[in-house]
């Protein structure tokens, strides 16, 4: 059987899986429907200055995330601001 690589953070909710409880009602409404605020579900294509570029790796780097969810997060913020 192949296994599958995981994320830091998949690997930790794997490890502590016991510890959820499940969830019904409003509280699981709310749940769904703040997943499917953050769902990424268009495609943005920009150029952008490679010095910030690479600044921004660094950071998404020190935090352990990807570049690109880093990025994201930061529209994320600003737009909800």
């Amino acid at each position: 059987m192949r296994r599958i690589k995981l994320t830091k953070e998949e690997q930790w909710i794997e490890d502590h899986a016991e510890e959820f409880v499940p969830v019904k009602g409003k509280l699981y409404d709310e749940i769904v429907a703040a997943i499917e605020r953050r769902k990424k579900d268009t495609v943005l294509n920009i150029r952008v200055n490679s010095y910030d570029l690479e600044n921004l790796k660094q950071k998404a780097r020190k935090m352990g995330i990807k570049y690109q969810t880093f990025i994201s997060e930061i529209l994320h913020r600003v737009a909800s601001a």
